[in-house]
């Protein structure tokens, strides 16, 4: 009794500004060739049963032409695997905000696609002797008991939600609050398997509970993911293959559509802007695979304004000009000041520290992109601490991502 469990795809995910050959966003394109890879793997495993676990798209109200591709993608799943059902969940970037709008994932019922939107369903597949409890985004409302059905040979949950105290603060989504649920909550009940979405990284969180990750890179801190992977041992993105009857558990690496190259870290104390033109110059140069056509990222570590005003910019452009999109993350110093209140003792942080917390940490609308708004932000800071200096040169090439990826 094998299942295939994808989750996240994010179709109309879009960034960067560049175009594709076919003249839509370049991002946009990967994401939607990313789907339809993992819809051919999926085919090719032959599951006995597929389940999506939300945020199929980006927003909840997609593109026609997005909406066409994933119609055309879903029908192609179920014509090939015409046996097979096909059960997904809304997650929240799939819901709208007045359940009176109406939500697009029930247009995939007319593929022959089992769509759960809105409240959570118990679906009983009696030639599977399986039961799915489908529980889709609450939109931070209480979530309803999660029960099996002892009359079920196997029972499986899936739900899109945050599982609390287990993920990250980065891996939140910034613009609507998901479901949360507890570990506890997941294990009160004996499922077979519990299938999760939201969280991008493909990761296990109870002992039969897996998020199955995102299939590409769809949020504004790709680099925070990458980050993650690395220190769970995952390979990548892709989805899942569990079989039921012996419990094994198969990650499906899909490569991603587009390189992300997290370069090594230049420390630019007490350098000159000669200097460290040398070291960012070194570091493109010996970058896995070159950096054209790949997103990039190069962090620049305590750089005072006046040596990042004078490095090369012509140089700057070019990389920007080969990369889909280049990245020059230029830190400054951070001051610390000492206390001088009676009392224990100490340092606290610096003005930029708090500002840039208070940035990394507020909550945004899913189309502002956080490291613009991260970036303009510090620079309004130091024109504000600068007045009189030239303080608004930085910005056209210090975009600083958010700190905690890194």
């Amino acid at each position: 009794m094998r299942i295939a469990h994808l989750a996240d795809l994010h179709l109309g995910f879009r960034q960067y500004q560049r175009q594709s050959s076919a003249g839509n966003n370049q991002r946009e394109a990967d994401v939607a060739r990313a789907a339809a890879r993992a819809i051919d793997a999926v085919i090719e495993a032959r599951p006995d049963l597929v389940l999506i676990a939300g945020d199929i798209f980006h927003q909840v109200r997609p593109s026609n032409p997005m909406i066409l591709f994933a119609f055309a993608q879903f029908a192609r799943l179920r014509l090939a695997l015409p046996a097979v059902p096909v059960v997904m969940i809304a997650g929240n970037h799939d819901l709208p905000r007045a359940a009176e709008t109406g939500c697009i994932l029930r247009l995939f019922r007319n593929a022959g696609v089992l769509v759960v939107e809105q409240q959570p369903e118990r679906l009983t597949f009696a030639e599977l002797g399986l039961s799915l409890f489908a529980v889709p985004d609450q939109l931070g409302q209480p979530l309803p008991a999660l029960t099996t059905d002892p009359a079920a040979r196997w029972n499986v949950l899936m739900l899109h939600g945050e599982v609390q105290g287990v993920l990250p603060d980065r891996a939140a989504m910034v613009d609507r609050s998901p479901s949360e649920v507890t570990v506890d909550e997941l294990q009160r009940a004996r499922w077979d398997y519990v299938a999760l979405g939201h969280y991008h990284v493909h990761r296990q969180v109870a002992p039969t509970a897996w998020y199955a990750g995102s299939l590409e890179y769809v949020s504004s801190n790709a680099w925070g993911e990458l980050a993650e992977q690395r220190q769970h041992a995952v390979a990548g993105k892709g989805f899942v293959i569990h079989d039921l009857s012996d419990g094994s558990h198969r990650f499906i690496h899909l490569p991603s559509e587009r390189r992300f190259l997290d370069l090594d870290p230049v420390d630019a104390h007490a350098l000159s802007p000669a200097d460290v033109d040398a070291l960012v110059a070194d570091r493109i140069a010996h970058a896995p695979g070159g950096i054209d056509d790949a997103v990039v990222r190069l962090v620049v570590r305590e750089i005072p304004r006046h040596v990042a005003r004078d490095l090369d910019h012509k140089a700057i452009r070019d990389y920007k000009r080969r990369a889909l999109h280049f990245q020059l993350d230029t830190r400054k110093p951070e001051l610390v000041r000492t206390r001088t209140a009676s009392g224990a003792g100490g340092a606290r942080p610096s003005l930029p520290m708090l500002v840039r917390e208070k940035l990394d940490g507020r909550l945004l609308s899913a189309d502002i992109d956080r490291p613009t708004f991260v970036s303009l932000g510090m620079s309004y800071l130091d024109r504000v601490s600068d007045a009189g200096s030239d303080a608004g040169n930085d910005a056209t090439f210090a975009a600083p991502m958010e700190t905690d990826a890194s």
